[in-house]
């Protein structure tokens, strides 16, 4: 037998050693994963805060370095995206618990996912309130403030937006949690919405809509997204809490079927968990949404008024139910602002008319 000679012998060594050495290097840390959290459409400050420091806290705890990628839009509009593939989440951080449950009915995520996380899979919760011009010159204090004669209103098209759907739900139950009947409930919302002149798709359209195209003379928004409002514009605008409104609880969940796919099931646990931790709660409260820790909240009362909430469940049996009794396809919501088809056309046509084209 013919010798193998010492070169080659020690070449064979030290490719040995070398892959040996790459493997250890990437168990320690020189290892670049990534996940995409879909979320609704005002969160893109929140979660890029809370990236950047869950990022970190990984990096320093486990030695990977990982990347956080966001998607934000109305929050129907983004569940549908995630169950049509658009959008290839490996978490989903949205504004209604129905948007996520859509979701485990197309298979994508499992059965009993809102037990999964701490508190029901719930890191903060939050509510609708108003938006004013400076001075509150419409006096806008409450509900039937919003229908008054001469009272443009702002809110996002419930079809695709939390926001829409939650701003809907706070005034339906605004009257019948207070002695209102269903039909007295469904006229308010009729001439609430008859002072809606356009529908944008999410929170932030709305925003942008009120805000920098200085349109309507009330905006009905989520709490932290009033707050941000309030700060990027330092003197224009006012918050008013009206004396009832919705409990808003988003859910957060990992989505199966693309986590085993992606093989990114760990980092989208430790991401969600993330949440609910301290360092994270305080971020959450700064943010302007309320935090489940009640130590941390209490730190934040101030600048997170109470407000007394009523919970889905005092206008419908469940969440389910109210999706089908007002969202649905010829329910409450299309026959008191027509199918989301006629919507969209006479949006379309608002914006014409205003660029005068």
């Amino acid at each position: 037998m013919k010798p193998i000679p010492w070169l080659s012998v020690g070449a064979v060594a030290a490719v040995a050693v070398a892959v040996t050495l790459i493997g250890v290097k990437n168990v320690q840390g020189d290892v670049s994963r990534q996940i995409l959290n879909v979320s609704y459409d005002p969160t893109r400050e929140l979660y890029l805060r809370l990236n950047q420091q869950f990022v970190a806290n990984y990096q320093r705890e486990n030695g990977v370095r990982l990347q956080v990628k966001q998607s934000h839009g109305g929050s129907s509009r983004q569940a549908r995206a995630v169950i049509d593939g658009q959008q290839d989440a490996d978490v989903v951080t949205l504004g209604l618990f129905t948007d996520i449950d859509a979701l485990r009915k197309r298979g994508l995520i499992a059965d009993g996912w809102q037990d999964r996380l701490p508190h029901h899979s719930q890191p903060y919760y939050s509510t609708i309130v108003f938006v004013v011009r400076r001075g509150n010159p419409r006096d806008i204090h409450d509900w039937p403030d919003l229908v008054k004669p001469g009272v443009e209103v702002i809110t996002p098209d419930p079809r695709t937006s939390g926001n829409g759907k939650l701003s809907a739900l706070a005034a339906w139950g605004a009257t019948t949690t207070r002695g209102g009947t269903d039909a007295a409930a469904r006229a308010y919302l009729e001439a609430l919405y008859r002072r809606t002149t356009r529908l944008d798709s999410g929170a932030r359209g709305a925003a942008t809509t009120f805000v920098v195209e200085k349109v309507g003379d009330v905006q009905l928004t989520w709490e932290n997204e009033a707050i941000r409002e309030l700060a990027d514009t330092p003197g224009e605008l006012e918050i008013v809490y009206p004396p009832v409104s919705i409990l808003a609880e988003p859910y957060v969940a990992w989505v199966d079927r693309n986590v085993v796919r992606h093989h990114s099931e760990r980092y989208a646990r430790a991401y969600l968990d993330y949440l609910f931790t301290d360092p994270a709660q305080e971020i959450v409260a700064q943010a302007g949404y309320r935090p489940i820790n009640p130590a941390i909240a209490s730190k934040y009362a101030d600048r997170l008024r109470p407000i007394k909430l009523f919970n889905v469940t005092d206008i419908a049996k469940s969440w389910d139910d109210a999706n089908h009794k007002f969202f649905d396809e010829n329910g409450i919501i299309d026959t008191v602002i027509g199918p989301a088809s006629t919507a969209a056309a006479e949006n379309a046509a608002v914006a014409i008319r205003k660029s005068g084209a």
